[in-house]
């Protein structure tokens, strides 16, 4: 059984992803917890520490569905990461990124800008690592920044773009 604030950032996350982070009261978000109003403060005293939670828990979990076990071949990661991004979308973040929404409901949180900036580092680093393409860790993140920013309208067209565009990466760099 996961422990009590694994549980609680794990219902807030799914809360604050289907609702957004305005609507869901706070008697919405200690429902989604699965726990009393006393524990839920307990563990996240104010709305802000309610966010920062349900996004950290987010941040491990898109880093395990987009990197774990991947194929042991660059060119196989690549796609598979860009897949596996694909499949997030489709499953668990079909409105774009939370992330991003966050900030923009919080723009002066500089927790929240911070949080942001490290998902966004972290995403990169390993994605450069799998792929071996180090040198351009930056043209990384912006092929998966586009395809998580281009999916809720484009769907599955928008991650056979990405994996063109992750090619002509790599053979660019030839």
């Amino acid at each position: 059984m996961r422990d009590t604030f694994g549980r609680i950032s794990d219902g807030l996350e799914r809360a604050f992803a289907r609702r957004g982070f305005a609507e869901p009261s706070v008697e919405d978000l200690r429902d989604a917890a699965g726990v009393s109003l006393r524990t839920l403060y307990k563990y996240t005293p104010s709305r802000a520490d309610m966010v920062l939670a349900a996004l950290e828990n987010r941040h491990q979990r898109y880093l395990a569905h987009v990197f774990d076990d991947l194929p042991d071949g660059h060119e196989e990661a690549r796609d598979e990461i860009l897949t596996r991004v694909g499949t997030w979308m489709a499953t668990e973040a079909s409105h774009g990124c939370l992330f991003h929404a966050a900030v923009a409901a919080d723009p002066a949180s500089e927790p929240l800008r911070s949080l942001l900036e490290r998902h966004k580092r972290d995403v990169a680093s390993r994605a450069a690592a799998a792929t071996g393409l180090v040198a351009v860790e930056t043209e990384l993140l912006v092929i998966i920044e586009g395809l998580t920013q281009a999916w809720p309208l484009q769907g599955d067209r928008a991650v056979d773009a990405a994996k063109r565009l992750g090619r002509a990466l790599w053979i660019s760099l030839g």
